[in-house]
């Protein structure tokens, strides 16, 4: 008898993870796979034995189709730091207990960079007990801080609606004419990645942002307030995009300058949120000016609307690639997109290992921000913009984008 496969999602959702679990299922099927089963709630889930037979819920092309348009992680997810094995056998122990109760001989896991380590760490411990069970990582995060791969799916959709949304903000912005300082909000902890999409706003129909703040530059908020003041002598409304994650020289995150409380979850990650109010205050208190602050929040990560066919289509090819690589014996690597050229735009799949990327961060080179630091320059547009092109359409019913999840499924 043929083995099985398994699949899970982990860490914070995109519009198109969904789009590689397509790819997943898919391929494992297409090459033998008896059952693919999905981990309810990433390896937490498969802790407690909750899994499903994903055969049950897509059926047909449709719900493939539909799987694709979905937002957001149709198995459900965790932040579940996997202990080291050295520290905590039991633990790997029952894990490989439960797949080879499940007959399991290929297992991926869908995430970014807590998720690599993961499979690095289930990949290492398979090696030392010689388990023929393959492992593969597929990524996927809106902050598109993986290295090795040119970009990660689930960034060009999130850049996409960004971009969107900064040129609608721009347009309501400059309604009045009044003096107004917007101060958007845009995920990004170490990373600016996403913060730095606003600056495709800027085209033929549209003047753009007026300033980036990026985590990779160390924020001064005496700096920032002057620089909001001498732009004001030349208009009188003014956009911001800056980044969640912005830290003062020392180290400090700016949203920590609030009196908020802010989470640790599992990995020691604080919560960040709060630096457009605090830095809106800020500007209102110093200067002679309304303001107003915006925090895209989970809205940039979970618009199916929006999502860029380009993303979808690379989402679904490297959870088909991380198929094809575990079936051909390939264990603890993860699929990376490689960019061939810009224009045209041409990208393919290859494999690294593990090891050089879990818990590594790649971040925005300096060197495509203006001298000033304040704005994105033609290099970062030319590699952003081929990302974010060409739509998907949701299927509407009732006016509204239809989805699939489980509590519908079949």
């Amino acid at each position: 008898m043929g083995k099985n496969a398994i699949v899970g999602q982990s860490g914070g959702p995109t519009s198109v993870i969904n789009a590689s679990l397509a790819g997943v299922f898919e391929s494992c099927k297409n090459r033998g796979a008896q059952v693919v089963y999905g981990m309810c709630n990433g390896v937490a889930g498969l802790l407690e034995e909750n899994v499903v037979d994903l055969s049950k819920y897509l059926t047909d092309d449709l719900d493939i189709e539909l799987l694709k348009r979905t937002p957001s992680s149709f198995l459900g997810s965790c932040r579940y730091k996997l202990p080291d094995w050295h520290d905590d056998e039991a633990v790997y122990k029952k894990l490989f207990a439960i797949l080879e109760k499940l007959n399991i001989g290929y297992f991926f896991y869908i995430g970014g960079n807590d998720s690599m380590d993961t499979i690095g760490k289930l990949a290492d411990y398979g090696n030392c007990i010689q388990s023929d069970i393959r492992f593969m990582g597929v990524p996927k995060t809106i902050d598109n801080d993986l290295m090795v791969t040119d970009h990660t799916p689930g960034y060009g959709s999130a850049a996409k609606y960004i971009g969107v949304v900064m040129k609608e903000i721009i347009r309501d912005a400059t309604v009045y004419g009044t003096k107004y300082v917007t101060v958007i909000e845009i995920m990004g902890r170490n990373a600016g990645w996403l913060t730095a999409a606003a600056a495709l706003a800027k085209s033929d129909d549209c003047e753009g942002v007026d300033m980036i703040c990026l985590p990779e530059v160390p924020f001064n908020v005496d700096h920032f307030v002057e620089k909001v003041r001498v732009m004001q002598e030349k208009k009188p409304s003014i956009v911001i995009a800056v980044s969640e994650g912005v830290k003062l020289e020392d180290g400090r995150y700016v949203c920590e300058l609030a009196d908020d409380v802010h989470a640790v979850d599992a990995f020691g990650h604080k919560a960040l949120t709060g630096t457009a109010r605090y830095l809106a205050n800020v500007v209102a208190r110093n200067l002679d000016t309304k303001t107003r602050s915006i925090e895209l929040s989970t809205l940039q990560r979970c618009a199916g609307h929006l999502t860029s066919r380009t993303d979808i289509t690379e989402a679904y090819q490297v959870g088909g690639a991380a198929a094809k690589a575990a079936f051909e014996g390939v264990t603890g690597q993860m699929v990376a997109l490689k960019r061939i050229s810009n224009n045209p735009y041409q990208c393919t799949t290859e494999l690294h290992p593990i090891s050089e990327v879990a818990n590594l961060e790649k971040k925005v080179p300096l060197s495509w921000m203006n001298e000033n630091h304040t704005q994105m320059t033609d290099e970062f547009l030319n590699y952003a913009r081929p990302l974010i092109q060409a739509e998907l359409t949701p299927l509407y019913i009732a006016g509204l984008p239809h989805h699939i999840y489980m509590k519908n499924s079949k």
